[in-house]
């Protein structure tokens, strides 16, 4: 637990929103942006999260994109479970504290568990599928969603990050990252066809969940996908993004810093990762949308490793890492990933 909060401090939070009740709260560690915290009551579980406003500039932004997401899918026939967040005893549903703290505490949903990686084909289809779902159920009215993180995927300004970094890194760190940042020299324009079909009405924009990994699906015991969490970047954009980060994280054989060897890419996974997403969808997408998911696949695993690879050359500042080479293996095992894609599909 963060040793610069004590836990009285993190037990009066939680007072703030459910009153004066004994409570334990253990950290949840497995987050790479927000500081997220289960909390267990008596007779019930919540979850407590800190707000990275470091990535999350306006907080205010994420609370009022859930609220109306949530009343949407509250009026539709949508199926699974969501998560709901609880006001405040001032009736607010972010508590803010001193040094720009933003707390807020969701129900925790019972008999529920979550993967950190895709243990086999079933369970990916019932992912993306359950995803497709969710698309499907928020896509059938317009939400005025406000962008929670500004050009969060603009390709040409990840690229561009990424140029400046190389300009700005310290010479020891360009040296440690010379092999990969070689690598990806030669793909440094893939974006531009995603920028002409963006730019021509080719890719539609849709509501997206912009986060699609695995551990943001809760399943049951019988393995069924019960809900779809952790809603802080939804935006209004392509689904083909949505599309590419599944294939992304799911179809990864290794844990994402993990770069000990260079075949890392499950196709039988990618196949029904694929199966999954178009089950709800397929009438959506256009032609060119359609036509282009192994595209977009390879793309967005080849931009993640951009923006690893520019965060350890500007000093690790987005990220969280363990150790001093975290973002680097984490660009090395991406890379990796993006070559077995285009070298199979």
């Amino acid at each position: 637990m963060n040793e610069k909060l004590e836990f009285s401090t993190y037990k009066r939070i939680v007072q703030e929103f459910i009153g004066p009740i004994d409570c334990e709260i253990s950290e949840i560690e497995n987050g790479l942006i927000n500081s997220t915290f289960l909390v267990r009551t008596v007779d019930k579980k919540y979850i407590l999260q800190k707000i990275n406003t470091s990535i999350f500039k306006s907080p205010e932004i994420l609370l009022r994109n859930y609220l109306k997401l949530n009343e949407l899918l509250s009026n539709s026939s949508y199926r699974r479970q969501k998560i709901t967040l609880l006001p405040s005893s001032l009736g607010d549903y972010i508590v803010k504290k001193q040094n720009n703290e933003h707390w807020r505490l969701m129900e925790y949903i019972e008999q529920s568990k979550t993967f950190l990686k895709v243990p086999n084909p079933a369970i990916a289809y019932n992912a993306a599928a359950c995803f497709s779902e969710f698309y499907k159920s928020i896509n059938r009215q317009t939400l005025a969603l406000e962008e929670p993180i500004d050009d969060f995927i603009n390709f040409d300004k990840r690229i561009n990050s990424y140029l400046l970094s190389l300009t700005t890194a310290t010479a020891q760190r360009k040296e440690t990252a010379k092999t990969i940042i070689d690598e990806v020299a030669p793909y440094l324009e893939l974006h531009k066809k995603w920028d002409e079909h963006i730019q021509n009405g080719m890719f539609a924009k849709h509501n997206i969940h912009a986060d699609p990994k695995i551990s943001n699906i809760l399943f049951n015991d019988a393995n069924d996908a019960i809900a779809v969490i952790d809603l802080d970047t939804i935006m209004n954009a392509s689904l083909l993004y949505d599309f590419g980060d599944m294939a992304r994280s799911y179809c990864n054989l290794l844990e994402e810093d993990d770069c000990t060897q260079a075949n890392n890419f499950s196709n039988e996974i990618y196949i029904a990762v694929k199966k999954g997403f178009l089950s709800h969808l397929e009438d959506m997408l256009t032609p060119c949308e359609l036509e282009n998911l192994d595209y977009a696949a390879q793309l967005v695993v080849y931009i993640q490793a951009i923006r690893f690879l520019t965060d350890f050359l500007n000093g690790d500042v987005y990220y969280k890492t363990n150790y001093p080479t975290h973002n680097l293996d984490r660009a090395q095992n991406q890379f990796s990933l993006f070559s077995q894609m285009k070298n199979v599909l």
